[in-house]
């Protein structure tokens, strides 16, 4: 029986990496969770899901391989360390730094052909890990199945719905300034509104979004899984927030405030004021934006399978049986390496 680690930094990782787990646990094979701080971890898990707290619990542990959503893993972990990404965003939609190579990792698992192109220059040139395009495991149960019970069946409403997400950084978050707009539109019941906000966001305007739940508008706290949300709205109203991009892989209308990656696949407004109608036209599904929303999914992520997560066990095989002994040496790293040791309290070399 093969086994696999889980290493989270931040609890939107829960989403990412589930579904991965069930795939493992579909080949009879088994996985575990290390969440770099502590305080993350139980509370999060559900009662079949396996945590280990100690690095000695993950060294006896012994995974085949690490998968991390993250920039960072700790090397002295047994097992090749897999990068699956946080998010869709890339340098060219807004996510600066994603081709930056830190060193710690043996297997880049890429979403789209530009993505794998750039990555794979990057390991001609670096030559100290390989890359493998298999799609993204958090989007193989938005290619799933509607469940008996959908989230609209919940909510109970007909009318058209409308998701509102942001990220948290404060050159690009919305939240502040698109605040009284939600309120106001959420007031006049044209649509109904689901609003989540990143987990880095500052806890007194997540507050203030919680404040406005009420029968036109339902407010989910960061940790909750977003996919219903992203498959139940009709629209969604954003910023430069890589959920906009998981959002749009399903040929759906985006709206963006003042986002930093505009293009013809969305319609980006700079004013508050101009919110309301964007999401009216939004709703009409024009064919020019949907035609070049299609486009811009099919070039990020083609893959619609739901088979993203096999993909990447796979590649993970291949890696193991033909390409670990070719690699080239990581950089020493040694700034960062003892960062992640003072952070796990583990000082010793291997």
């Amino acid at each position: 029986m093969k086994t696999y680690l889980f290493y989270v930094s931040q609890l939107y990782s829960l989403s990412i990496m589930r579904p991965l787990q069930e795939a493992i646990r579909k080949r009879g094979d088994d996985c575990a969770w290390f969440f770099d701080r502590p305080e993350m971890g139980a509370a999060h898990l559900l009662a079949d899901e396996k945590l280990l707290t100690t690095v000695a619990e993950v060294k006896s542990y012994n995974p085949l391989a690490v998968f991390v959503p993250g920039n960072v893993v700790p090397d002295f972990f047994p097992g090749i360390k897999v990068q699956i990404f946080h998010g869709l965003a890339t340098d060219d939609t807004g996510k600066k730094g994603h081709y930056r190579i830190r060193g710690f990792f043996d297997l880049y698992c890429t979403r789209g052909p530009e993505e794998t192109k750039k990555f794979q220059q990057l390991a001609e040139r670096h030559g100290h890990f390989r890359v493998a395009e298999t799609g993204w495991p958090k989007l193989d149960p938005l290619f799933a199945e509607e469940s008996a019970l959908s989230l609209r069946d919940k909510l109970g409403t007909d009318k058209p719905i409308v998701l509102y997400a942001s990220t948290f950084s404060p050159s690009l978050t919305s939240a502040p300034e698109l605040y009284e707009t939600i309120r106001s539109l959420s007031l006049r019941g044209n649509w109904h509104w689901l609003v989540t906000l990143h987990p880095k966001m500052e806890q007194e305007l997540v507050a203030r979004y919680r404040g406005l739940a009420g029968p036109q508008l339902t407010f989910f706290e960061s940790h909750e899984d977003v996919l219903p949300l992203l498959k139940t709205a009709d629209a969604m109203l954003c910023d430069t927030s890589s959920i906009a991009i998981e959002f749009q892989m399903l040929n759906r209308p985006l709206v963006t405030y003042r986002t930093k990656a505009p293009g013809p696949h969305l319609i980006d407004v700079s004013d508050s004021a101009e919110v309301q109608a964007a999401i009216d036209e939004a709703l009409r599904y024009p064919k020019t934006l949907m035609a070049q929303t299609a486009a811009f999914a099919q070039c990020l992520h083609p893959y619609t399978d739901g088979c993203s997560c096999e993909r990447i066990l796979n590649a993970v095989d291949q890696f193991v049986e033909r390409d670990s002994k070719a690699l080239k040496s990581k950089p020493w790293n040694l700034l960062r390496r003892f960062k992640i040791r003072k952070k796990l309290g583990y000082y010793r070399l291997k």
